[in-house]
């Protein structure tokens, strides 16, 4: 039997690359993991998860402070492996697993601080922009060293190979659709959840997402000022408290609600007339999931969430920036019909992820006999 190894960023409690860990943790289960440090250590129940030096020192879960020292961290040789499969949104694929050994890497992005700065505000200082040109060095080196590289969008891929020079298969992130759809999380409400989702509006705009600056929420609140409806915001971050200053002088009731459980979340995007997505996302899974609810999606035209909102079947496209497209695209998804919406997802099912994933990694990496993959709970 081949031997294995998983290797993540940082496991953390919630998160769409945590998802994608999931996943590959289900389909290759007798795998060894490895991250910088784990801040959910009863995700994978027994199953053991190495930790680098970092998560002894001062700068675990400081991941700016950390960064300078990523690269260097995953050098340290990690012996005795067949294969080692990166799910990388940073550092992760400058691993270190020898020369001889297959190394797979799934791209949520090459580190955004250093190829996209305008999107990562941690790109935006003289001493990111002082040390870029090296560490961009450093990167596009280590990228040469994977066997195949996956993109989880289009529009990754395009800024793998601007960053790298290498091409990429797009693989899209796994959802759980057919999940979502069955409705079988209702069951996982707890009554304070369900006393919550009671004093809602019936009618309302819904934002879910990071509470940090380039999630861009306060377009959601814009969005319900400008079609005249509530606003509710579900997620948690440090700029909790600004969201609850706009929300005391919207012009309409914006209600937030703060680590809400997936159960809370899919009854939101049920109930609510309109999901809105603003940001500029590498793909945007979150959109996908408010889809299979049958909800439509206003999404930003710019990334990677245009590759699964289809404008006229999963909801519309726009500019965040634009009233006038911000009421266009509300009217466009007027008309939609949740059973499409619904019907729509179903392309980003966890299941067709599964299939592509094993045929990328199958020229050295046979599908695992015990795998499983069941349905996240984080």
């Amino acid at each position: 039997m081949s031997r294995g190894l998983l290797v993540s960023e940082w496991i953390e409690q919630t998160g769409g690359a945590e998802r994608v860990l999931d996943r590959l943790a289900g389909l290759y289960p007798d795998a060894d993991m490895l991250c910088l440090w784990n801040d959910a250590p009863q995700r994978y129940g027994s199953r053991r998860v190495r930790e680098t030096w970092l998560a002894r020192t001062p700068l675990r879960r400081r991941k700016a402070l950390a960064l300078p020292l990523m690269p260097p961290t995953w050098r340290v040789p990690r012996h005795g492996y067949d294969w080692a499969l990166v799910s990388s949104h940073a550092f992760a694929h400058h691993v270190n697993v020898g020369p001889d050994v297959p190394k797979y890497v799934y791209v949520h992005t090459p580190a955004r601080y250093l190829w996209a700065p305008e999107l990562d505000a941690r790109g935006d200082n003289l001493a990111a922009r002082l040390a870029g040109p090296p560490l961009r060095a450093i990167d596009r080196r280590a990228a040469q060293e994977a066997t195949r590289l996956a993109a989880n969008s289009r529009f990754v891929a395009d800024r793998i190979e601007r960053a790298w020079g290498r091409e990429a298969t797009v693989i899209h992130p796994p959802v759980e659709v057919a999940h979502i759809r069955s409705g079988r999380w209702e069951r996982e409400l707890t009554d304070a959840e369900r006393r919550a989702l009671d004093t809602l509006p019936t009618d309302f705009i819904l934002g879910v997402s990071r509470f940090i600056p380039y999630k861009r929420l306060d377009v959601v609140v814009r969005t319900g000022e400008l079609l005249g409806l509530p606003v509710v915001l579900a997620g948690h971050g440090p700029l909790e408290e600004q969201l609850r200053a706009m929300a005391a002088v919207a012009d309409v009731p914006v209600r937030l609600l703060v680590q809400p459980s997936d159960a809370l979340v899919f009854a939101l995007m049920r109930r609510a007339r309109l999901f809105v997505f603003p940001p500029v996302e590498d793909f945007g899974l979150v959109a996908v999931e408010a889809m299979a609810s049958g909800t439509p999606v206003m999404a930003n035209r710019i990334g990677g969430a245009g590759e699964s909102v289809r404008a006229g079947v999963g909801g519309a496209l726009f500019d965040p920036s634009s009233p006038a497209e911000i009421r266009a695209a509300a009217a466009a998804c007027a008309g939609l019909r949740p059973e499409a919406i619904s019907a729509h997802a179903e392309h980003f099912d966890a299941t067709v992820f599964d299939r592509a994933l094993r045929e990328w990694m199958s020229p050295h990496v046979a599908p695992s006999a015990g795998a499983t993959v069941p349905r996240s709970t984080a």
